[in-house]
């Protein structure tokens, strides 16, 4: 049984531990009986509505949004292992204690050695989060920009979470590539699914605080990436943040 959301200090860095026998074998239930064939189609019609039902409310109670993160919202707090961690173990998106299978403690208090921890992130600087799938060539290209625009903006935390693909592969992809900055890990999909993610790559520009200044859903390449940025500091600026290295301010020629 792998390990459910985390929920540090309490979970150690340690591999998928193996499922527990039950005391006492589960009862035989035999299978419930087959409609009549001529009902099954209305069978299968009512079934399809629950789902719809569950499946939309699930959505509405979770807050998760459409297309990312709506201007002047805050992120959604999440903690999840980082790609290149030896953590294992789902993403936490609680907002309360005790949430179930969102986590135990609040994500923004799960923090530690080997974990991605947007409210960390987001504490005391502007921050670039990407939300890719990096079996997708296009995802892959935008964490290179990234990569570049990191070293124009040192000031500016640049963070990426990769969903939908092997961590194994991914793993390899950091180290192929070079992406320095810090590469979560969403195995169960719970962050992209909290975000309302559907297209990749999807950015979300924040100020310090979290407070979401836009959502992209495109790729953003040199110049256009550089400006986005450009406007993210200036706006965190006129909201009273100042960068720790205003010398090494980036914003230069593409």
């Amino acid at each position: 049984m792998s390990p459910g959301p985390l929920s540090f200090p309490e979970d150690e860095p340690s591999g998928d531990r193996p499922a527990e026998a039950p005391e006492h074998p589960a009862p035989h239930i035999p299978p419930p009986a087959r409609p009549p064939a001529r009902y099954g189609w209305v069978a299968g019609v009512v079934i399809a509505a629950i789902l719809v039902y569950i499946g939309l409310n699930t959505l509405r109670n979770s807050g998760s949004v459409t297309r990312g993160v709506d201007p002047g919202h805050r992120l959604p707090p999440f903690a999840t292992p980082l790609a290149l961690s030896r953590r294992n173990a789902d993403a936490n998106v609680a907002t309360r204690p005790h949430e179930g299978q969102q986590g135990r403690r609040p994500a923004c208090q799960v923090q530690g050695p080997g974990i991605l921890n947007i409210c960390q992130q987001y504490a005391g600087a502007p921050v670039v989060l990407a939300l890719v799938a990096t079996k997708d060539s296009g995802c892959a290209a935008q964490l290179d920009e990234l990569a570049r625009a990191r070293t124009r903006f040192p000031d500016v935390h640049f963070v990426a979470v990769a969903a939908r693909t092997d961590r194994g592969a991914l793993r390899k992809e950091i180290r192929r590539r070079g992406w320095d900055f810090p590469v979560g890990f969403d195995r169960d999909g719970a962050i992209f699914a909290r975000y309302g993610i559907i297209d990749c790559p999807t950015m979300v520009f924040a100020y310090p605080g979290g407070i979401a200044m836009r959502t992209t859903v495109k790729p953003l390449r040199g110049g256009k990436l550089t400006a986005a940025v450009r406007r993210l500091v200036a706006g965190a600026e006129r909201r009273g943040w100042r960068p720790p290295h205003p010398a090494r301010r980036g914003g230069g020629t593409p």
